[in-house]
């Protein structure tokens, strides 16, 4: 596993799953398909994404296909980083 997908699921663990066991989250799982990130959970972790890895994400690359799942978001990051 990458730093990425290390921080990331430690970020939505302490964050919208708190007392939740690490089996309850497998890293394609789409976070708002299972009801773990709302609208206002996308903001929250897109400022945390731009702190945590120095990156701006844009307006437009708010979309599923970069957020929505651990993968996801670890792939997304290191696109932005390259």
């Amino acid at each position: 596993m990458s730093v990425a997908v290390d921080s990331i699921r430690a970020f939505i663990f302490e964050n919208f799953l708190f007392d939740a066991d690490e089996s309850a989250l497998q890293n394609d799982d789409s976070f708002l398909e299972k009801g773990i990130i709302d609208s206002t959970g996308v903001l929250e972790l897109v400022e945390w994404l731009e702190e945590t890895f120095g990156i701006k994400i844009e307006d437009e690359e708010l979309i599923p296909e970069n957020l929505d799942s651990v993968n996801l978001l670890a792939a997304f990051i290191d696109r932005k980083k390259s």
